[in-house]
């Protein structure tokens, strides 16, 4: 089972104060790698360590906006100087508007981009060169499983996603031959304080509509956890995924695979 551990790796996970990324951190800690994190505010980062301190983790965390280039460089520059490497790069950090199309801003469009698609170009192009003199890295975008559907107030997030997955498949493509693995992970619908809007019992009790959808359509018949993305991520940051490059690991329950059940 070596080739599963991270031991004596760091791992660099934007937006990781909580939710995904911080279920990632922990399951990437438990295998033994270092854990470095940012977010965009320092009430953000220090809510963060607290967190990881309850779960005995010693974690570095910064105050860094990655849609800033400059600062995601800086940001970069002192991880390295405490850390003396990024061996992964988990790109978690995102927003989602759900906004009717043509209710929504250019502005607001554009906010999302920024956020999902641009910022790991940034990050990505940050890292890549100190990957290139260790001689290896692991990088996984967290795309979604709007990266091969669309669906109604999501256009932005849907296009940010859709474009991460293509980003995931150029980095492979490109940074390959110096042994840099660039894979993506998609979640399902996963239970976080981000959909839980969604998963709200009605006035008179009963599931929230969209709760409702979520469960006939997949075949796990739940919601997915944080959790659930911890062993997947390991895989892919490990060796045991080197000859793993430009994929997409859908951990969804089976929705992208299920038509879903036949109206009674």
């Amino acid at each position: 089972m070596d080739q599963f551990s991270l031991e004596g790796k760091v791992a660099f996970i934007t937006g990781a104060s909580y939710g995904i990324g911080f279920a990632i951190a922990k399951a990437m800690h438990a295998a033994g790698a270092r854990i470095v994190f940012n977010d965009i505010k320092q009430e953000l980062v220090d809510k963060g360590l607290a967190s990881y301190k309850e779960e005995g983790i010693d974690a570095l965390g910064y105050v860094c906006d990655v849609t800033n280039e400059e600062q995601v460089n800086e940001t970069v520059k002192k991880i390295l100087g405490e850390t003396g490497r990024i061996d992964i790069l988990v790109n978690n950090a995102g927003i989602i508007k759900r906004i009717p199309m043509c209710d929504m801003s250019a502005a607001e469009f554009r906010q999302v981009i920024d956020v999902d698609l641009n910022a790991p170009f940034i990050v990505s192009k940050a890292v890549i060169p100190q990957m290139i003199e260790l001689g290896h890295g692991k990088i996984i975008n967290i795309c979604s499983m709007m990266s091969e559907l669309g669906r109604e107030t999501v256009s932005a997030y849907a296009a940010a996603k859709g474009g991460l997955k293509m980003l995931t498949r150029n980095i492979a493509s490109e940074y390959g031959e110096f042994n840099i693995q660039c894979n993506g992970i998609g979640p399902g619908y996963i239970a976080t304080p981000q959909t839980a809007p969604l998963r709200e019992r009605q006035p008179d009790g009963s599931r929230h509509p969209f709760d409702s959808f979520i469960i006939a359509k997949t075949p796990a018949a739940r919601w997915g956890s944080a959790d659930d993305l911890g062993g997947p991520a390991v895989f892919l940051a490990s060796d045991a995924s080197n000859f793993v490059n430009g994929h997409i690991l859908y951990v969804d329950g089976g929705i992208l695979a299920y038509i879903g059940k036949q109206p009674k």
